[in-house]
């Protein structure tokens, strides 16, 4: 079972239901379960996009999956970098910013 499982149904099931749904069927049952794509791949892709259209509300989140899913500090580091020069300065250090919240010691 996905780590994932029933996010969606928590995060906010009592207000949009179906979007609950979705979200743990399809996004984190499927997408994420698929065997196309690692998951430590998945949590690049992931944290890039989040960064790129600065959508911060959910990048503590998947920033913590990917230390999970075997993305190193330093790797999250250089994504970070590389990124402050296609998708904006901002974006690259609010994304910075977020990381010194990190649970560095994830097994």
């Amino acid at each position: 079972m996905s780590k994932f499982a029933g996010l969606g149904q928590a995060g906010f099931g009592g207000v949009a239901p179906k979007l609950a749904q979705l979200t743990d069927a399809v996004l984190f049952g499927n997408i994420w379960e698929s065997d196309g794509l690692s998951r430590r791949d998945r949590s690049l892709i992931t944290v890039a996009a989040l960064i790129a259209l600065y959508r911060h509300e959910q990048l503590p989140f998947h920033l913590q999956t990917a230390i999970e899913h075997g993305v190193s500090m330093e790797e999250l580091a250089e994504i970070i970098t590389h990124l402050a020069f296609y998708a904006g300065w901002p974006a690259a250090a609010s994304a910075a910013s977020m990381m010194k919240s990190l649970d560095r010691h994830v097994p």
